[in-house]
């Protein structure tokens, strides 16, 4: 990883809260940091060993509380998805910063233009079969605007992709590298 990603990784760090019923109808909170967030997930660290259920709601600074389920886990480190799917503009604007919105539109372009150009679809041909201006397309690929959620899923039919692919899969080596 370059120095650059790594200090834009450790700058991006805030602290939120997990909590989960521990079976016997109380309450545990586990202090954690939130290393990345997206559209459809969190990626937390928590900052003590114990154990976490598989359904728990994160807790952000701001207030706001998503439930989540555990995608994945790697000792303290835990992938979540949002269980309702899918975070509203709302709620992304109270999960992440300015600049890690700008980060994930981007990302999202990138992999909408990678997988136009692997189905071999042009810019124009794409905003034709969505019914927008070609324009659209151009500042959608470029992460200037965000893509509403249900062109996202015309744009996943359409290029024979899976949403979650789009919205949350690895970027294309040219955004990764930046």
């Amino acid at each position: 990883m370059s120095d650059h990603r790594a200090a834009v990784r450790h700058h991006t760090l805030r602290t939120g809260i997990v909590e989960f019923d521990n079976g016997t109808g109380s309450t545990v909170s586990v202090p954690c940091t939130i290393r990345d967030v997206s559209g459809t997930g969190a990626r937390l660290q928590l900052n003590s060993s114990l154990w976490v259920a598989e359904a728990f709601t994160l807790v952000f600074a701001s207030g706001l509380r998503k439930a989540c389920r555990v995608a994945w886990r790697k000792e303290r480190l835990i992938g979540s998805a949002f269980a309702d799917g899918y975070a509203s503009v709302d709620e992304q604007a109270a999960m992440m910063t300015a600049g890690e919105q700008a980060r994930h539109r981007l990302g999202i372009g990138a992999r909408v233009k990678a997988a136009r150009e692997k189905r071999g679809y042009t810019q124009a041909q794409l905003a034709e079969r969505l019914s927008v201006t070609p324009a659209f397309v151009v500042q959608a690929e470029q992460g200037e605007v965000d893509i509403p959620l249900y062109q996202l899923m015309h744009i996943a039919d359409l290029l024979m992709v899976g949403l979650d692919g789009l919205v949350a899969g690895p970027a294309p080596e040219e955004v990764d590298a930046a």
